[in-house]
């Protein structure tokens, strides 16, 4: 893997790239804080959704940048943790924040079984595997739909009215759940630093030069791999809880099998191999067809604009934007650094 601004490789980041990451992500979390008192209600919750898809969008890019594996599946998993999310605080009552840690393990059980294949395969075969999971899962979801307050083990209403997902006590407006929401998708950015950082990271990207390689180095290639797939599985269900909480109720409609497929090509687009490639790719997902029906154009042009934007990536850009922006920002950095250089010359 090549050296990247921000980069998931742990080798790769110098003590100036990690201070810039420093500095960026304390402008990010500050220009949060005060975000929503500059938006309409309607683009806070636009925003609530991104918060949430960036996390769906880092599980993507933690298999595809430490270990070139492709997962189709990650989206579907967003719809697992949010169906568990509903249930346990519909049917429990317990506080959000352990519906949203309970939806999470249950994407992580799911997301271990959608790994197992990746003990013998990888590539297209996998990508094709998970794809076919995430079809399984969506058959499943739109048959049982999310539970919406109902009696029995579905937790579904008939004939009654569905009743909405509790927010936690300190975020029961739109502005309060959206920091909350930064909050979790920070903590959760964390938990995924500490495993790159440690041992976890070092054997991924054993793993990633070569399994022969490992096996020399003495990784346990199916505990790690496995271990990848579940803490990819968690990181999506916990962006389906706070899907669930923000909007109350999930659409047994809104999680196909295409939506998966969406997610993996705006993650690539975005740029896989950095921490702010997530957050790029949550943006294109929801604010970009947000933006594009404010100005009353067709949302679904978005899906021709992706496809151009994948095959630039694929073929001239595979760093994603956020490369680019990157290599846009060490560029100015040697300009500014030149012209000061000559004035003090």
């Amino acid at each position: 893997m090549t050296d990247h601004t921000m980069s998931f490789a742990p080798a790769a980041a110098s003590a100036r790239n990690w201070t810039l990451t420093g500095a960026v992500a304390a402008a990010i979390a500050l220009f949060l804080y005060f975000l929503p008192e500059m938006m309409s209600g309607y683009w806070l919750r636009t925003m609530i959704s991104v918060t949430a898809l960036v996390l769906a969008s880092l599980s993507v890019s933690l298999l595809y940048a430490q270990l070139g594996m492709i997962s189709l599946a990650q989206y579907a998993l967003l719809g697992v943790g949010g169906w568990f999310a509903l249930r346990i605080a519909h049917g429990t009552g317990l506080p959000f924040e352990l519906a949203l840690l309970g939806g999470g393990l249950a994407a992580a059980l799911v997301g271990l079984v959608t790994g197992l294949p990746a003990l013998r395969m990888r590539g297209l075969y996998l990508a094709i595997v998970t794809l076919m999971t995430a079809g399984a899962l969506q058959v499943l979801i739109s048959a049982f739909g999310f539970p919406d307050g109902g009696p029995g083990i579905l937790g579904k209403s008939m004939g009654t009215a569905r009743q909405m997902m509790e927010r936690p006590l300190l975020a029961g407006t739109d502005e309060a759940y959206f920091r909350y929401a930064v909050v979790v998708v920070a903590i959760c950015y964390l938990i995924v630093w500490l495993h790159i950082r440690g041992r976890p990271g070092r054997a991924w990207a054993m793993i990633r030069r070569g399994e022969i390689c490992a096996l020399a180095g003495g990784v346990n290639i199916v505990a790690y791999k496995v271990w990848a797939f579940t803490l990819a599985g968690f990181l999506a269900g916990i962006s389906g809880g706070l899907l669930a909480g923000g909007v109350g109720q999930l659409d047994a409609t809104a999680f196909p099998a295409s939506q998966s497929i969406m997610l993996f090509a705006i993650s690539v687009i975005g740029g896989a191999y950095s921490w702010i490639g997530p957050i790029i790719a949550g943006l294109l997902l929801r604010a970009f067809p947000a933006l594009l029906n404010d100005f009353r154009v067709d949302g679904n042009i978005a899906t021709i604009i992706f496809g151009i934007g994948l095959l630039h990536a694929l073929t001239t850009a595979p760093n994603g934007i956020a490369g680019q922006l990157g290599d846009f920002a060490k560029l100015v950095a040697a300009k500014v650094q030149t012209l000061f250089g000559r004035a003090r010359t």
